[in-house]
C-alpha cells in the first residue's frame, strides 16, 4: 500500500492544532498581516484523509449511500442547467479523468470536456504549478458535487497559488463564467481587514458555499462572510438498510463568532442564542465531516488510487450541488439562500434540517456543544435534503421515476 508523501503527512498534521497555534503559525510564516493589501494572506485547504485507506478499491461512504441518506434519491432533478463553480489553488492535471474513473465506479453520468459538462480555467491565463495536496481538495470537490448533483455543470477554476489576491481573482472569474454557486473549500484566520472583501461573494443570483473549519470550535475567513453559507461538520450513521439513523457533531467542526463581521439580519430574526455582542455566528448549516465516516474520492495525482476522506470542506461541494439542485428545479430566479436557510428554518425547523443535539468542537461549554436548535458547532444541523429543496423552490417534489434514478 502507497504512503501518503512525508509533505503531505505534515501538511494533515496542521489541520489538528488550535486555531491561536493556527494563527500564530501563519502570522510566522507569512508575516504580520498587511490590513490595505491581501497579498500576502495564504488560505489552506480543508480535508482529512482517514489513516490506512488507499486502496485499489473505494471503502467510503459511495454516492448512492450519501443520496439516499440526505433524501436527495428522491428528487427528480439532478441540477441539469445550472454550473457549479470550484475554486481551488493550484493544478490538479488529473482532475477531468479521475472524475471519469469516479463516475464510472458510482454508475454516475459522465461528466467530460468533450461532454460540455466539466471545464477547467486558469485565473492568471495559464495552467497553474501542481500540488498534490490542493490536487487532493480538488478531487474531492470535483467528484462529490458531480455525485449529489449528476446533471449539473462543473466548472473547475484553478487559482495560480493560495493567496487570497488570486483566489478572489478566480472567484470573479467562475462568476464572470455563468456559476449559479461557487464552492471554496479553503480558509484562513480572519483578519480585521476582511470586510472590505466581503463584496466578492455579495452577487445576485450566486451563492456562495464554504468550509467552517477542521480544528475545532473558532471561525475562519470567508466562511464568516454575511453572504457565505457556512457549512459545519458531523459524524453521520446509517442503519444497516442504509437509511439515516443519526448524527452527531464531529470534533473538527468549526465554529463560533467572528472578531469582524456584524451579525446579518437573518441571524438577529432567527435569533441565533448568546449573540450579546451582535457578531456573526458560524456554522449556517452541517453534513458529514468526520473522516472515519468520510466518503470515497479516486485520486490519480498524488495517491494513486482510492482514499476516504473527510473535513467540513467535503460538505461544501455538495451543499452546492445541493442549491444547485434548488435552482434547477425552479424557474423563480432564487437568490439570498443563506438568509432562506434561516428563514426556512424559523417556519418549519423540524421538518427541513436534522438537529444535532450531541458532540463538541471543545471545552468552552454552551458555544462548544451541539444543542438543540441551532448551535456553534453545527449551526441550524443537516439538511433533509428533499424537503429543504421543496422548501426553498416552494414546490412539493414528486416521486422520481424508477428509471431515472442513480442504481443503488
Amino acid at each position: 500500500m502507497k504512503k501518503l508523501p512525508e509533505r503531505k503527512q505534515k501538511n494533515k498534521m496542521l489541520y489538528h492544532l488550535t486555531p491561536v497555534m493556527l494563527a500564530v503559525m501563519s502570522m510566522q510564516a507569512h508575516g504580520m498581516i498587511d490590513n490595505n493589501s491581501i497579498s500576502s494572506i495564504k488560505a489552506h485547504s480543508l480535508y482529512h484523509i482517514k489513516s490506512n485507506t488507499l486502496s485499489a478499491f473505494a471503502s467510503g461512504f459511495s454516492p448512492t449511500q450519501i443520496r439516499h441518506a440526505y433524501g436527495f434519491d428522491k428528487i427528480v432533478n439532478q441540477g441539469e442547467g445550472q454550473t457549479i463553480g470550484i475554486v481551488d489553488a493550484y493544478d490538479n492535471p488529473n482532475a477531468g479523468s479521475d472524475l471519469n474513473v469516479f463516475s464510472s465506479a458510482f454508475g454516475l453520468p459522465a461528466c467530460t470536456t468533450a461532454n460540455g459538462c466539466f471545464k477547467v480555467l486558469y485565473s492568471n491565463g495559464s495552467q497553474p504549478a501542481g500540488d498534490w495536496d490542493w490536487g487532493v481538495q480538488i478531487s474531492l470537490d470535483v467528484q462529490w458535487a458531480h455525485a449529489i448533483a449528476p446533471k449539473a455543470n462543473i466548472l473547475l477554476v484553478e487559482s495560480a497559488d493560495s493567496t487570497y489576491t488570486n483566489l478572489l481573482k478566480a472567484i470573479n472569474l467562475a462568476v464572470s463564467q455563468g456559476a449559479s454557486v461557487i464552492t471554496m473549500s479553503w480558509g484562513s484566520q480572519e483578519f480585521s481587514g476582511q470586510t472590505q472583501f466581503d463584496s466578492t461573494f455579495n452577487v445576485p443570483g450566486v451563492e456562495f458555499i464554504a468550509p467552517s473549519g477542521d480544528a475545532g470550535t473558532g471561525v475562519i475567513y470567508p466562511s464568516v462572510a454575511p453572504h457565505v453559507i457556512a457549512v459545519g461538520g458531523t459524524t453521520l450513521h446509517i442503519d444497516s438498510s442504509g437509511n439515516y439513523a443519526s448524527e452527531t457533531a464531529w470534533s473538527g467542526s468549526g465554529g463560533g463568532f467572528s472578531q469582524y463581521e456584524s451579525e446579518p439580519a437573518y441571524q438577529i430574526n432567527f435569533p441565533i442564542p448568546s449573540d450579546t455582542n451582535n457578531h456573526r455566528g458560524a456554522p449556517d448549516i452541517s453534513y458529514n465531516a468526520d473522516p472515519a465516516t468520510g466518503v470515497s474520492i479516486y485520486d490519480s495525482y498524488g495517491n494513486y488510487g482510492w482514499i476516504t476522506i473527510g473535513g467540513t470542506s467535503a460538505g461544501t461541494s455538495q451543499i452546492a450541488a445541493m442549491i444547485a439542485i434548488a435552482k434547477s428545479a425552479t424557474t423563480q430566479h432564487l437568490t439570498g439562500i443563506s438568509a432562506m436557510l434561516y428563514n426556512l428554518g424559523k417556519k418549519d425547523y423540524s421538518t427541513l434540517y436534522h438537529d444535532i443535539t450531541s458532540g463538541s468542537n471543545g471545552a468552552c461549554g454552551y458555544l462548544c456543544t451541539a444543542q438543540t436548535g441551532y448551535d456553534y458547532v453545527t449551526g441550524l444541523g443537516s439538511p433533509v435534503g428533499d424537503k429543504l429543496i421543496s422548501a426553498i423552490t416552494g414546490t412539493s417534489p414528486p416521486p422520481p421515476p424508477p428509471d431515472d434514478r442513480i442504481p443503488i
